[in-house]
């Protein structure tokens, strides 16, 4: 495992940001499920790491929850470092309350809340509807 500070990281690359946390995929058919890593920005999204700092399940479990680990403590060293999310990681560290949430994160929450409320209030007009047709053509 490579401990070099962010300056000797700076100086060595030229200044480029070479450490990123990325979602790397774990190898296994019809079946997804990502390791949180920190691995250098130029490799491929499923070779080597330099460590897994955490992983994420993103298929629901009997309790509809998608399952997300993380080694805080290790997060914070390779930040310190100079390491940079991908958008995905940064999304999953935001909801987790690492960072601080991402504008679009709400914005899509939202829309999809809006997305289920018109069609929750209609099956109950509908339902509402049927049942005062019920009473009126009991009472005849």
């Amino acid at each position: 495992m490579v401990h070099l500070s962010s300056h000797l990281l700076k100086k060595y690359h030229g200044g480029y940001v070479v450490i990123r946390f990325a979602l790397a995929g774990h190898k296994q058919a019809n079946r997804p499920f990502y390791r949180i890593v920190a691995a250098f920005n130029k490799r491929a999204r499923d070779s080597k790491y330099i460590e897994q700092l955490g992983s994420y399940d993103p298929l629901p479990n009997i309790h509809n929850e998608k399952l997300v680990g993380f080694n805080y403590d290790r997060i914070k060293y390779w930040i310190g470092c100079g390491a940079h999310p991908t958008k995905s990681v940064a999304k999953l560290l935001g909801l987790a309350g690492f960072f601080p949430l991402h504008p679009m994160t709400i914005t899509e929450a939202e829309r999809r809340r809006a997305q289920m409320e018109p069609t929750e209030t209609t099956t109950t007009t509908e339902t509402e509807e049927g049942l005062e047709e019920g009473q009126k053509q009991a009472e005849v």
